[in-house]
């Protein structure tokens, strides 16, 4: 058996006002590469050496307000391959939703999927298109061992959100955008469904549920998805709950996963 490399991912909701989170939650994690998403900072106000201090390098692109990615590792030379947007020549190249970082054999694709607002405005054909993009990256890496995780921003099954009836036109569970997402990662294993079958899986509460985490009530919207070869090598997933619950949260929480490299 290879060397175990724990990879998560996490849409920290501004990476700046989840600092204690990170700060209490990473340094016992246990987590080698950790993918960011929707980080809400311009580059030069990303507070690396607060990661630094927890003993991780950090290679980032973001923008004020919204969106925003990034790579956080505990060894510097995982950041030495790290690009960012889809770099196909087609605009918006979304460099502040979109990180690709090569490490130790393994491909990561790290993407914040635009939401869509609702299914009738332009952003839900935008999220559509950003989906057909990264299947091109899927087609293109995924002989190797490949990873595609972040906030994608669709829940595939009804057993991913609470009361799935009331939920059938939302453009994150609309099954359109679910065929969509099926398309995109055809190929691919989604690893905390390959570990973790049963209902009741989620890694989003929303902020507007009262006690959502207490009462289970949320989506599964952020994934791991491998190729063939890296689910190979997965060796388990979870969802790490306890961080949604401490103080000044994200909406969103960790999802973590072990491989043998």
């Amino acid at each position: 058996m290879g060397k175990k490399i724990r990879l998560a991912t996490f849409n920290v909701n501004s990476v700046r006002s989840r600092l204690p989170i990170l700060e209490r939650w990473l340094p016992e994690s246990g987590v080698d590469l950790l993918l960011l998403q929707e980080t809400k900072v311009t580059d030069p106000d990303f507070p690396a050496s607060a990661f630094e201090l927890m003993g991780y390098s950090v290679r980032f692109c973001g923008e004020k307000s919204y969106n925003g990615v990034a790579a956080v590792a505990r060894d510097p030379e995982a950041l030495k391959d790290v690009t960012f947007g889809f770099q196909d020549g087609e605009e918006p190249d979304f460099s502040t939703r979109v990180l690709l970082v090569r490490w130790v054999g393994l491909t990561i694709l790290n993407t914040y999927v635009p939401q869509g607002k609702a299914l009738d405005h332009p952003d839900y054909e935008v999220k559509k298109r950003f989906l057909e993009r990264v299947r091109t990256v899927v087609e293109r890496e995924a002989d190797r061992p490949f990873a595609w995780v972040g906030d994608l921003n669709v829940a595939p099954t009804e057993n991913d959100v609470t009361n799935p009836a009331n939920k059938k036109d939302h453009v994150c569970f609309h099954t359109d955008i679910r065929s969509k997402f099926a398309e995109t990662a055809e190929g691919l294993t989604d690893i905390l469904r390959h570990f973790r079958p049963e209902p009741g899986e989620y890694t989003f509460f929303d902020y507007r549920v009262k006690e959502a985490l207490v009462r289970n009530i949320g989506w599964r919207i952020d994934h791991i998805l491998a190729s063939p070869s890296l689910t190979e090598r997965a060796l388990g997933c979870f969802v790490e709950r306890a961080p949604r619950g401490w103080e000044k949260p994200s909406d969103h929480t960790p999802l973590v996963a072990d491989f043998s490299l």
